[in-house]
């Protein structure tokens, strides 16, 4: 039986313990900007910027975040996000599955041609579309809305093609002998698509849903052009309400605590579906 030379192992070893130093400093690098964000939270406006920074305030401000609430309409601003990330959400779910499923198992004229014009929207930037949306929603009066946060981006129109992409690779990948069986046994085509294929792309559905759920929340430049009064503000538009609120001054410590509060509903729904969306991520591109 073949020994492994000790210079090896200690060469093994060497290289493990430095990948690891390598994930902590990155890990620690990445943690920062929201530590920071979480310690500007509790300050006040005249210690943020003291030279040295002090990451522990003194004294703590907890008022900071009660003070979102009393200066903007932030409850407001959470409601009708997430009533927009929920309608997304569904509109993509049903509109991106039925797509991807019928470029990956469907045959019809045309189909390769269509999912190659499909991918080459994604190289549209949407400051190109801009104008040409806001003239469609204005002729529409869907301008100040709820559909019009909610139904062009349910529908696919913006960032629906990788949904479609990354669905499809993973429908490639289960095997046609599945629906065959499905077909013997007289199942419908909606029936084979909603009870045997849609189960097995689960990693891939979780790795939407986070995607989704992270663009329709954080998102800023579609609601500024499409809404115009308070009311209809997402948290993206209410949290920069706080620059220049009162004489031109940013509140700093009060932006920083309507971020933190934003942010927590990511944070949660990574946490919990992780697993997934890493799955999803790394057998996404498995076949073509």
């Amino acid at each position: 039986m073949n020994k492994i030379p000790i210079f090896q192992k200690r060469k093994g070893i060497t290289w493990i313990i430095f990948s690891y130093i390598l994930i902590i400093a990155g890990a620690i690098a990445m943690l920062m900007p929201f530590l920071w964000m979480l310690s500007t939270s509790l300050k006040d406006i005249n210690q943020v910027f003291i030279i040295p920074p002090k990451w522990i305030p003194e004294p703590i401000h907890w008022e900071n975040y009660k003070r979102v609430f009393e200066l903007l309409d932030f409850a407001r601003y959470y409601l009708n996000t997430i009533l927009v990330t929920v309608g997304r959400m569904a509109g993509m779910f049903i509109a991106c599955t039925l797509a991807s499923y019928a470029f990956a198992r469907l045959k019809f004229p045309g189909r390769d041609i269509l999912f190659f014009l499909l991918l080459s929207s994604l190289m549209l930037p949407f400051e190109v579309l801009m104008v040409p949306v806001f003239i469609l929603m204005k002729n529409l009066h869907w301008i100040n809305t709820y559909q019009v946060l909610i139904i062009p981006h349910a529908l696919g129109a913006f960032g629906g093609a990788f949904s479609i992409f990354l669905l499809r690779q993973f429908f490639l990948t289960i095997p046609k002998e599945l629906e065959e069986a499905a077909i013997i046994d007289g199942a419908s085509p909606f029936r084979i698509f909603w009870s045997v294929m849609l189960p097995l792309v689960k990693p891939a559905l979780a790795a939407m849903a986070i995607f989704t759920f992270g663009s329709a929340w954080n998102d800023f430049t579609y609601p500024l052009i499409v809404t115009n009064t308070d009311n209809m503000k997402v948290l993206a538009l209410g949290i920069a309400g706080f620059k220049g609120f009162r004489e031109g001054l940013t509140q700093w410590p009060l932006m920083m605590a309507a971020s933190a509060m934003s942010i927590l509903p990511i944070v949660v729904v990574f946490v919990l579906a992780q697993k997934y969306f890493i799955e999803g991520v790394k057998t996404s591109g498995l076949k073509g």
